[in-house]
């Protein structure tokens, strides 16, 4: 059999029920501000419950537990969407959001940590409905697969085909050796940073509300705010300076963060990529806070924090605001525009292209010229002092082909559905990047609320894409993947 369909079914059922259980965990902020979503959240997570454990139980007895790579693919596509199908239905019941495909953008957005949103009054939006929009990225931001992955030993199934078609980064890094300790370890960092910087945004002055729905969704580099102006509400520069930090950290590879909690310093120091990342948030930083500094933007301290604040904030692809970055020069806008294709560290929840996949480019065409130079000779491109196979090297040319070909051609079907020039490219770079802003009219005080239906249903696809790494969606629209031989 070319798929066992059994297995995808079962996991796909563990998913939902996942997922009901995810919404009831929403009930202590109905109860407490009492505003009328409690049924609605209820009823959203029985739906989702029941009928992922119909799927499950109806598949639990099949004598093939085995799953394959190409399984997994299929296992993680259909898992996003039928999460986020169901994930609409809090919107949809409690009238937050009535419209099935404006729900569908919403929770897409949230699961895939785009940040992109519909909603022009969020501070209106019930406090259970906006706690599960906080909630959809910061299960996105690692992955429930991942999550799903540390418990699938139990059901008889082996996990690393899900890892790897989660997660197809450069060279997934096991941090133990079997992938369930992986997956659990991984997922004790996230709880454990997201914990601590909501430990302190509330020491901060946040409310603990506002202050576990910054968590979640900073950790997750997802950007969902419970405020209407984002980041930008609070005026506190120790707020802000607590978010641009685990804005870095969530963007920062995990195995680093790892590495650091045993006290190998020099390790991560070593690792090209974390150096890149350090040194071009503080550059990029800095010279953009003088930049708006010497044309009058505010005191130096607080044009240095916006600027920090939203360039971390832009490669970290988190798409929190405290600034207008579009009304400060052209010249910012335009780097602004080109950061939405750089992204954070691979292993990171991060969308975007990925810094490494950048630094190896680059090394790989100086390597070009040397060749030109020395036809005979055999340099291999290294990094970290490894050297990195042809192979790598030619999956990571032919993703950035691939990304910049779907970038461009959204941007026409954009333009196509009625999208100005600013906005078709701004709405396809930070959906396809899972940033949230972009430029034009969804711009980082704008919203995506005017976009057309269909627009809303690229915008929505392109989102899949980018937090699967392409390759994982495109495989299913490939026909070999669908022949058995």
């Amino acid at each position: 059999m070319l798929f066992n369909y059994r297995v995808i079914i079962n996991i796909l059922g563990t998913l939902l029920m996942l997922n009901g259980v995810f919404m009831l965990s929403c009930i202590p902020f109905s109860l407490y501000y009492k505003e009328g979503d409690l049924f609605s959240i209820i009823l959203s997570a029985t739906i989702t419950a029941s009928f992922g454990f119909l799927m499950w139980f109806f598949t639990k007895n099949s004598q093939n537990k085995e799953l394959r790579k190409r399984d997994g693919y299929l296992v993680v596509t259909f898992g996003w969407l039928i999460m986020s199908f169901f994930g609409s239905l809090p919107y949809i019941l409690s009238g937050s959001i009535p419209n099935l495909t404006e729900a569908f953008f919403e929770t897409l957005s949230g699961f895939s940590t785009t940040g992109a949103t519909i909603l022009t009054d969020i501070e209106a939006v019930h406090k259970g409905i906006l706690f599960w929009r906080s909630l959809t990225q910061w299960i996105g931001g690692m992955g429930i697969i991942v999550l799903t992955v540390a418990i699938l030993p139990i059901l008889g199934i082996g996990g690393m085909q899900l890892f790897v078609a989660e997660a197809p980064g450069i060279s997934p890094d096991k941090l133990q050796p079997r992938i369930k300790e992986t997956a659990k370890r991984l997922w004790f960092i996230y709880l454990g940073l997201t914990l601590t910087e909501t430990l302190l945004l509330w020491v901060g002055g946040m409310t603990f509300y506002d202050a576990i729905n910054h968590g979640l969704t900073t950790m997750a580099t997802g950007g969902f705010s419970t405020k209407n102006a984002s980041i930008a509400y609070y005026s506190s520069p120790y707020i802000q300076y607590v978010i641009i930090l685990f804005m870095f950290l969530a963007g920062t590879n995990f195995t680093m963060t790892y590495l650091v909690l045993h006290k190998k310093f020099l390790k991560v120091f070593q690792n090209e990529e974390f150096r890149f990342y350090t040194g071009f948030c503080v550059v990029a930083g800095l010279l953009i806070g003088i930049v708006i500094f010497s044309q009058g933007h505010d005191t130096f301290e607080k044009s240095i924090r916006d600027s920090l604040f939203q360039v971390v904030s832009i490669i970290t692809t988190t798409g929190f605001i405290t600034a207008d970055y579009t009304s400060w020069t052209p010249f910012i806008t335009i780097l602004f525009v080109v950061m939405m294709f750089f992204g954070a560290s691979a292993g990171s929840t991060a969308g975007g292209v990925k810094i490494v996949r950048h630094i190896i480019l680059v090394k790989n065409s100086l390597m070009e010229l040397k060749r030109q130079l020395h036809p005979n000779a055999v340099i291999p491109i290294r990094l970290n002092g490894k050297a990195v196979s042809r192979e790598i090297t030619y999956n990571i040319l032919a993703f950035i082909m691939i990304y910049i070909s779907i970038f461009a051609l959204g941007s026409v079907v954009m333009g196509m559905l009625g999208a100005d020039f600013n906005t078709a490219i701004g709405s396809v770079a930070t959906c396809l990047g899972n940033i949230g802003p972009g430029i034009g009219d969804v711009g980082p005080v704008d919203n995506f609320a005017s976009i057309s239906a269909p627009g809303k249903w690229v915008l929505a696809f392109l989102m899949l894409l980018g937090r699967l790494e392409l390759f994982t969606v495109l495989m299913l629209f490939t026909p070999y993947f669908w022949k058995t031989n």
